[in-house]
């Protein structure tokens, strides 16, 4: 059972920026052909918005697991949880980050949520995620 689940998509302006590639690939190829311009400006536009889609990572907790992306972690070994905001999430990110940590960030996604690890045999001592609401995932991980 689904007990917390987003996808950290990007904001509307990194999809906007996107834009962007359009008029590159028509200066690139409207020399050679107005069609070909046209017709590569739109896959190159279509690839790019399909790419920022693929690439957007998923959080999920289960009952039986927290998954960040293709990283899944068994419930049984998360220790404490601690949701991070604002100037201490940045700080978790920044300075006070151990060098061993798993971490899966997003400039655009500023909370995060550390998950201890409590496994012996696994060097990484905690998680480090980016997520939209970091409270609502602590909420998952305790339940």
């Amino acid at each position: 059972m689904t007990l917390y689940r987003e996808r950290l998509w990007a904001p509307p302006s990194l999809y906007l920026a996107t834009a962007l590639v359009i008029p590159a690939s028509l200066l690139v190829f409207l020399p050679i052909s107005i069609v070909t311009g046209i017709i590569v400006a739109a896959a190159m536009e279509v690839g790019v918005l399909v790419l920022l889609w693929a690439v957007a990572p998923v959080i999920e907790v289960t009952d039986t697991e927290f998954r960040a992306g293709r990283a899944h972690l068994p419930r049984a070994v998360v220790g404490e949880v601690v949701p991070f905001h604002g100037a201490e999430a940045t700080t978790q990110r920044g300075t006070k980050l151990d060098a061993r940590a798993w971490t899966l960030f997003r400039g655009y996604v500023r909370p995060v949520v550390r998950v201890e690890v409590r496994d012996d045999a696994d060097p990484t001592p905690y998680w480090l995620v980016s997520v939209r609401d970091p409270d609502k995932v602590v909420d998952a991980l305790r339940s």
